[in-house]
């Protein structure tokens, strides 16, 4: 009885380790089959127009080439060098540096005859609005050209010889960043003069965001120069295949465009930019949150210009005391800001979660706040906004939501036109 006892527990332990192999062999295979079925993702580096060389380079052997840029026109280059280690083997190491296209132009034996600079200049280091003169610059040579101030347009002496025109600017995707105003006369320019234009494209960090008011044509200004919402939500080459398309150059004219696109991009994917657009642009969260806070340059706030958080917070001296202030003092990009020596309260959007569409509470919070609100607005305002009914409907107190209907249907209208010309996904 007692072998009898050994033999079926023995037996039974046996039938037991099969099923388990089984099962383990089983669930082995289901995990292999998987991995066949969910192929492996590859996230790829996005490539900006600029760096898309071989779509351009060879338009441009044997011309003479104009240029417009600044310190946002960048192409990251890899080169390679050798180290000797201290047991006598080479090692070899990849080196990425970023040099302004006017120099890798150049170094591709590209003839570069001029550089024409946006509001900011072609070193991006002057104030907004700030009168920037012509010049040369000091390490090619090379004469630059303003486009900015009483020349906006280039003039046809100024284009003489050119055989191609490039541009080559980081936009933000708002409406009043006046790089796309730039965009829109050197198009002109180039329609008029039978130049053809290159946009070597680069991505939109608010490429996801169409929202705000329409501008309306009666205001009409260097700071909207289009019937589009503050965010377009487009990419610069994008915006340009619009103004051709949508006719919007003076008389009609279309201008001989090329874009070069960029490479693995989608408009969904965060882009942080490498070099800061224009002076009080310093980070992601100073350009998520301009469109929103640049409403207040048409108000007695203040968005921080002078001070290290450009566009991260507002204050003034005229609303309430409160747990959070700054003194706005002379710096780089603000010689003279707003309320100088000044204590300003406020609020700290710095370390808030990204914004994904124009925000209006801040500005709402700030007017309801202050004591005087007939100093609140000023005539910027209006050109900003692109309407005079935003700060209408401010002043009566009609809410937020209210607010955001009324630019429903021309907004999808926008939505709708803007499909014909978007070339990214």
């Amino acid at each position: 009885m007692k072998y009898n006892l050994v033999f079926k527990n023995t037996v039974l332990l046996f039938v037991l380790l099969i099923l388990a192999c089984g099962s383990s062999g089983k669930s082995v295979e289901n995990r292999e089959k998987k991995k066949e079925v969910i192929p492996e993702t590859v996230s790829k580096e996005i490539v900006t127009g600029a760096e898309n060389t071989s779509a351009y380079l060879s338009l441009l052997k044997n011309k003479k080439i104009g240029i417009i840029t600044n310190q946002t026109g960048i192409v990251n280059t890899e080169s390679e060098e050798t180290k000797i280690t201290s047991n006598g083997t080479k090692e070899y190491l990849r080196i990425f540096n970023n040099i302004s296209i006017v120099d890798f132009l150049i170094n591709n034996q590209i003839n570069v005859q001029t550089i024409f600079a946006p509001e900011h200049g072609f070193r991006g280091t002057a104030d907004a609005g700030e009168l920037i003169k012509d010049g040369k610059d000091n390490k090619t040579g090379l004469p630059i050209i303003s486009l900015y101030g009483n020349n906006k347009k280039p003039k046809p002496d100024q284009l003489a010889g050119i055989d191609i025109m490039v541009f080559d600017l980081q936009d933000v995707g708002v409406r009043f960043y006046t790089y796309i105003s730039s965009l829109h006369y050197i198009m002109e320019a180039c329609a008029e003069n039978n130049i053809q234009l290159i946009v070597l494209d680069r991505p939109n960090p608010n490429g996801s965001i169409v929202d705000g008011p329409i501008l309306e044509k009666e205001f009409t200004s260097f700071v909207g120069m289009h019937t589009i919402p503050l965010l377009h939500g487009m990419t610069i080459g994008e915006y340009a295949q619009m103004i051709n398309g949508e006719k919007w150059l003076k008389d009609g004219i279309q201008c001989d465009l090329k874009v070069i696109p960029c490479l693995n991009y989608e408009r969904k994917m965060f882009y942080s930019l490498p070099i800061k657009p224009s002076p009080n642009l310093p980070n992601d969260q100073s350009i998520n949150l301009y469109a929103s806070l640049c409403l207040f340059e048409g108000t007695n706030v203040s968005v921080g210009r002078g001070t290290e958080m450009q566009f991260q917070i507002y204050g003034s001296p005229f609303l309430p005391k409160s747990d959070f202030s700054f003194t706005p003092i002379p710096n780089f990009g603000a010689k003279d800001p707003v309320y100088n020596g000044k204590l300003c309260y406020g609020e700290d959007l710095s370390k808030i979660k990204k914004v994904t569409q124009l925000e209006l509470k801040w500005l709402i919070k700030a007017y309801n706040s202050t004591a005087d609100k007939s100093k609140f607005f000023n005539e910027f305002f209006t050109k900003l906004a692109g309407t005079k009914k935003l700060r209408e409907q401010i002043e009566t107190g009609i809410p937020e939501t209210e607010i955001r209907k009324s630019w429903e249907k021309r907004l999808n209208e926008f939505k709708e036109m803007r499909k014909k010309y978007l070339i990214y996904d």
